[in-house]
C-alpha cells in the first residue's frame, strides 16, 4: 500500500454507509470503520466490505492490559482489515502483544498493520498539561511515543501532520486525520491541515471525514482530496 486517502465513515448504521458508498459507483475508496459502525453492526460488516473489494482500516484503538490486547487482537486478525491500531500509551509491551495476536491470529496469511496512537488530533497542548499532567510537549510526547512503537515493531503511528515529519525520521508510516479541505469547519479537531499541506509534512495516509462525507457531492470532494494529497 502507498500513499493514499482514507474516508473516515462515521456512520451510524450499515445501511447509512452502503447510501453513502453508492455516491462513488464503481470507485472503491479506503474506509475508516470506526467505533460507532463497528458496535453497531459487529464483525460481519468489516467482512462484507472487504469481499466487496473495499481495504479497511479498522480504527478501534484497543488500550488494555497486555494479555486482553493479545487475544482481542486474534480475533481482529481473523477479520481481514488491512490497518488497525493500539493507543501507545499502553505501553511497550501491550504493543507487542498486540502484533503477536495479530500474526498468530492472520495464520499464515496477510498480517494487518499495526499503527499506534501517540496523541489524539482532539489533544491539545493545554489539555496535554492541565488535563492529563504531562510535563513534556505535546511533539516530544509525540516522539517518545513513537519511538516506543519501533522498539515495539509496529508499522506507524496515527498522528497530527503536524508530527508526520517525526514519525518519518523514525522510518514509520504515519495515519493523519485532522485533514479538512479548504474552507471547511474544523469541527472538534484541534491540529488539522489540509490535504496538500499534509502531503508536504510527509504523511503516509491521510484520514478525511467530514470534508468528504457531509459534501454535497462526496465523489467532487474525495476526488479533490486524492487530488491534493496524491497528484
Amino acid at each position: 500500500m502507498g500513499r493514499d486517502v482514507i474516508i473516515a465513515c462515521d456512520f451510524s448504521s450499515r445501511d447509512s454507509l452502503k447510501s453513502f458508498l453508492q455516491n462513488f459507483k464503481n470507485r472503491k475508496p479506503f474506509l475508516k470503520v470506526g467505533m460507532e459502525l463497528f458496535y453497531k453492526e459487529g464483525p460481519d460488516m468489516v467482512k462484507e466490505l472487504k469481499d466487496g473489494g473495499y481495504n479497511i482500516f479498522l480504527d478501534l484503538k484497543l488500550h488494555d492490559i497486555p494479555n486482553t490486547v493479545y487475544h482481542a487482537m486474534k480475533n481482529i486478525a481473523l477479520l481481514g482489515a488491512d490497518i488497525t491500531n493500539v493507543h501507545a500509551a499502553g505501553g511497550i509491551e501491550m504493543m507487542k502483544q498486540a502484533k503477536y495476536g495479530l500474526t498468530e491470529g492472520a495464520r499464515g496469511g496477510a498480517v494487518p498493520k499495526l499503527i499506534s496512537i501517540t496523541q489524539l488530533t482532539s489533544i491539545s497542548e493545554e489539555v496535554l498539561h492541565q488535563e492529563l499532567l504531562i510535563g513534556s510537549t505535546l511533539a516530544d510526547t509525540v516522539k517518545a511515543y513513537a519511538q516506543n512503537t519501533k522498539i515495539a515493531e509496529l508499522d506507524g503511528c496515527v498522528c497530527s501532520p503536524f508530527e508526520a515529519p517525526i514519525i518519518a525520521s523514525l522510518g514509520l508510516l504515519s495515519v493523519t486525520p485532522g485533514i479538512r479541505l479548504q474552507g471547511d469547519s474544523k469541527d472538534d479537531q484541534k491540529r488539522v491541515t489540509t490535504p496538500a499541506m499534509a502531503k508536504e509534512l510527509m504523511s503516509t495516509y491521510i484520514v478525511v471525514g467530514r470534508s468528504i462525507t457531509g459534501a454535497q457531492d462526496p465523489l467532487g470532494a474525495y476526488e479533490r482530496c486524492v487530488s491534493e494529497f496524491i497528484g
